[in-house]
């Protein structure tokens, strides 16, 4: 077997156990094949799921897979025409029986780091959904709290606000300036220690470099 798959899978394993602590569950997916198959089996028929931006989701299949599915009922903003219809889609969110998001960072004891623009995706991670799906590459995975934070701002925060063409900073540099301007995207950053209900969140760990 390729030394990095044995790599991740063991710093998965590692990963999920503290995850086990922290009250949350953690699944290892070797592929993206494996990931989507994953997701799909712990996404029930005839219930509510919807999705937070994540690049991480619509690399690895999932997004592709949930809509082509015919039993569940996909809250898609993608599909809404107005402001008013975007945020009614968030709100409707709230309501989901799952929600499937990434994060920007976990670190090697358990914790979930995430640094959000408008909030609603670490709104619904906090709370509201009664399953909480999180699709995050290997690629994500960092030491602790302090080293998942200089990750968001230097490596996913300014990726994502070129892909964005956002007028920030770090678009023009690719460096953090800890800006305040009105196309900043770090507002909000969320520390996810434990899950408040046992299983709520499910992590799953994909052996592949997804997202930013």
């Amino acid at each position: 077997m390729d030394p990095k798959q044995v790599y991740y899978q063991k710093q998965a394993e590692t990963i999920i156990k503290q995850l086990e602590k922290r009250r949350m569950e953690g699944y290892y997916c070797p592929s993206k094949e494996a990931a989507v198959q994953t997701a799909l089996s712990l996404t029930a028929p005839d219930t509510a799921v919807s999705f937070g931006g994540s690049m991480s989701l619509e690399q690895a299949g999932i997004l592709d897979a949930l809509r082509a599915r015919q039993d569940i009922r996909l809250i898609d903003r993608s599909l809404a025409k107005t402001p008013e219809e975007v945020r009614q889609a968030y709100l409707d969110s709230f309501h989901a029986d799952t929600y499937f998001m990434s994060t920007n960072a976990v670190t090697l004891d358990g914790q979930l780091v995430n640094v959000d623009g408008n909030g609603n995706r670490v709104a619904a991670l906090i709370y509201g959904p009664l399953q909480v799906l999180i699709v995050a590459g290997m690629n994500k995975v960092v030491t602790d709290v302090e080293d998942a934070i200089r990750r968001v701002h230097n490596i996913a925060s300014p990726q994502n606000c070129i892909r964005l063409q956002k007028q920030t900073p770090c678009a023009a540099t690719g460096v953090c300036s800890e800006c305040f301007g009105d196309d900043c995207i770090c507002s909000q950053t969320v520390i996810t220690r434990r899950s408040g209900v046992k299983g709520r969140i499910k992590v799953l760990l994909v052996g592949e470099t997804l997202g930013y």
